[in-house]
């Protein structure tokens, strides 16, 4: 599709466009630096082929800040083709190495010599705060180094003037999480998969046999990762870095954990950062949690620690496309730098790219290790940010339940119902909700089958262990019908005055490309067409073909015809003429009444005859299950809690003596719009809804629609960030949610 579709797009437009921008005569270095993490290949392809787009030359440097110093074979011009095939591959192709040459003026001044050789005055940096304050040090002394080669007669003067200034732009590739300023670092969505899944394989045997299981997974500094584990998986205690034990944690630990068995939970989880200490900074072992709960409670326990497996792996669909968009990003900010800008670093802010100043953010990263080291432990917590805040407030509330005789009473009956088509992370949205409501004193209803079992009195009273271990579980225990309550509306008025129900928790709907292109990479000349779900929605079309860098997208929020069909054809024709020999094509699968799957698979089967075979395959209803991702899970835990916060605010408003009324701000949508947590009334909906076709008026994901394109070597214009400005850190507010 060429830039035809994006400028003359009915249903999106596009406000500032990169015509303006070149990189034509500039040269951009782009390397990996300390630990690896899953998603850095997709910064690097991102990073070489959008600095190819703009016309600038990119150079892969090999082994990190090491191969910047010893130069020759280390530094080496990338084409388009060298990105190839890496987006689902983990660590990193162009390696990753400690360099303590760097740590020195001597080494830096090798570094800078290496670069001026190939014309590279911009670096891009993919590592953690220590690989991106060298970055910022190499940059400050940039002039010195030059004047002092041409001082050495290494150099010439002219070259000192051409050279006279270096950019430098950071993306944070680290599994820990550990970097102030950005929501989610690249590489901490797959660690995040790898532990839940070792999590979910270990509750299956240790539910078996009755067993305790201590997990020991990565954070020396930082327990975004164990705090997050233990979100997902409901686990019985966490230890964190951050936010030690209080004093006497021991005795209160067993008791949780023995209240937990005689409520017939058959197992215990407790995950620990490796990094656990305790509020005098003495650390925390696995091995010491294991003997205090076999010495104090005689339960059977083992210790899995683990370890690099964490590191390795697939990137999973989040990283990629957030790599993506932070190296198409970079290499913007690189372009628009000047002689003033100061180092930065692209982050996402909700689900916005930003770019913040690249010492505000070391600072504060440092700042947290400080408040440790102090032992100012609440001070610790909050400058990790509000997400890290949210989840650690959100866990304590759903994992711990006070006694009833300290519960205050509301007096108020909420039900819970789930609609719609089952989507992973429903459960978990409904323990949330079950387990908030009671700590706030409200007595909870489970409402199964949505409305018509509403309608027919499938209402049961749920407590707070009804709903253990149900935040792993795929699909929609309460069952689920995409019935409309229309038809049923006096029945489950009915239902709510017999049950006296003051408010209606609704959780619902409007009512795997990867294994299929690894497939297709050990088959040359072959084309694989894949239809999506989604309704009219082209979400899932785009960002699967983002994340599995596909050839094309086809959605229905951006019409396309037979040019555009022939066009694509005639792109993979000439894909299938370099060492690239293989194409993906997404189709959502309600994009088009005329172009089916069907009727594409067999256009691109006539026209690439000779030159390509395709294949062609319909995910269906497998794309609804499964077990939840650990995002699904956290958003729909954290996303549930916050609205039964406003619903007891809502019930706690003053509602008149003996009246009855619904305003219209008592029914509303939450969700997340651009950085903000969004309680939105459904009437002003209204305005935004294309009710026809169930779907926004306006779709936030169709300003990255070019980013595939560009990144597929598509012309494309493409929306840069809001304010192409550097942005200072700030707290969030209170209605403010990240990622995750």
């Amino acid at each position: 599709m060429d830039d035809r579709d994006v400028s003359q797009n009915p249903r999106g437009s596009f406000r500032k466009f990169l015509e303006h921008l070149s990189g034509a005569g500039k040269a951009i270095g782009v390397l990996t630096s300390g630990g690896d993490a899953q998603g850095m290949n997709a910064a690097v392809r991102a990073v070489v082929r959008m600095g190819i787009y703009v016309g600038a030359k990119v150079y892969f440097i090999y082994e990190g800040y090491q191969g910047m110093v010893d130069g020759g074979s280390n530094i080496v011009e990338a084409d388009w083709e060298s990105v190839s095939s890496i987006l689902q591959v983990g660590g990193t192709i162009i390696g990753s190495a400690r360099c303590k040459d760097f740590r020195s003026r001597e080494g830096r001044l090798k570094a800078a010599y290496n670069l001026i050789q190939l014309g590279i005055t911009n670096l891009c940096v993919i590592g953690g705060d220590g690989s991106l304050t060298g970055a910022n040090i190499f940059r400050k002394e940039w002039s010195g180094l030059l004047e002092q080669l041409a001082q050495d007669g290494k150099i010439d003067k002219e070259e000192v003037q051409k050279h006279s200034y270096l950019n430098v732009v950071g993306m944070v590739g680290s599994i820990d999480n550990d970097f102030c300023g950005t929501d989610m670092t690249i590489g901490t969505d797959s660690a995040l998969h790898r532990i839940i899944e070792v999590v979910d394989a270990i509750m299956t045997t240790a539910q078996s046999h009755q067993r305790t299981f201590v997990l020991e997974v990565m954070g020396r500094h930082c327990g975004y990762l164990a705090l997050v584990s233990a979100l997902a998986c409901g686990a019985d205690w966490v230890f964190l870095p951050e936010s030690p034990p209080e004093e006497g944690w021991q005795e209160s630990m067993c008791v949780k954990l023995s209240e937990n068995r005689a409520r017939k939970k058959r197992l215990n989880i407790i995950i620990v950062a490796e990094g656990a200490i305790d509020t005098q900074n003495k650390p925390i072992t696995s091995e010491q949690i294991k003997e205090l709960v076999v010495t104090q409670l005689g339960y059977d326990t083992r210790v899995t620690i683990l370890g690099h497996v964490q590191r390795g792996g697939t990137p999973s669909a989040f990283d990629r496309i957030l790599a993506s968009r932070m190296g198409v990003e970079a290499v913007v900010a690189l372009l628009q730098a000047t002689p003033e800008t100061p180092a930065c670093v692209v982050s996402l802010s909700g689900n916005q790219a930003v770019r913040l100043p690249l010492m505000e953010c070391v600072q504060m990263t440092q700042d947290v290790q400080k408040a440790m080291d102090e032992r100012r432990f609440k001070d610790a917590v909050k400058l990790r940010g509000r997400n890290f805040e949210s989840n650690l407030n959100t866990y304590k509330r759903l994992a711990i339940k006070l006694p009833d005789s300290q519960i205050p009473k509301s007096n108020c009956n909420v039900a819970v119902v789930n609609v719609g088509a089952p989507a992973a992370g429903m459960n978990a949205a409904v323990r949330a909700a079950v387990r908030v409501g009671i700590a706030d004193g409200h007595r909870m209803f489970a409402v199964y089958d949505g409305f018509e079992g509403f309608a027919r009195g499938q209402i049961k009273e749920i407590g707070w262990s009804g709903v253990g271990g149900w935040t792993g579980q795929g699909g929609s225990i309460l069952g689920t019908k995409r019935t409309l309550p229309g038809k049923f509306l006096q029945d489950i008025a009915a239902q709510m005055r017999a049950h006296g129900i003051n408010a209606l928790l609704v959780i619902g709907g409007f009512e795997t490309c990867d294994r299929i292109k690894q497939s297709a990479s050990g088959t040359k000349r072959r084309v694989f067409i894949i239809e999506t779900m989604g309704g009219y929605c082209g979400y899932l079309a785009n960002m699967g073909g983002l994340a599995a860098g596909a050839d094309a997208a086809y959605i229905f929020e951006e019409p396309f015809d037979i040019r555009d069909l022939q066009s694509n054809v005639e792109h993979l024709t000439e894909k299938m003429k370099t060492t690239i020999q293989r194409g993906l094509v997404l189709r959502n699968e309600s994009c088009s009444v005329n172009y089916t799957t069907d009727f594409i698979y067999q256009l691109y089967s006539e026209e690439g005859r000779g030159v390509f075979d395709c294949r062609k395959n319909v995910l269906g209803h497998m794309q609804q299950g499964g077990a939840p991702s650990p995002f699904d899970r956290n958003f729909g835990t954290k996303l549930s809690a916050r609205a039964m916060q406003w619903v007891t605010a809502k019930l706690k408003e003053p509602q008149g003596a003996g009246k009855r009324f619904v305003a219209d701000d008592s029914v509303c949508v939450l969700g997340i719009s651009k950085r903000n947590l969004v309680f939105q009334p459904v009437a002003e909906l209204k305005k935004d809804t294309d009710f026809e076709h169930r779907i926004p008026k306006e779709q936030w994901w169709l300003k990255l629609r070019p980013l595939m394109k560009i990144l597929a070597k598509y012309k494309a214009s493409l929306e840069l960030s809001d304010t192409g400005q550097l942005e200072h850190l700030q707290h969030r507010g209170p209605e403010e949610l990240a990622a995750i």
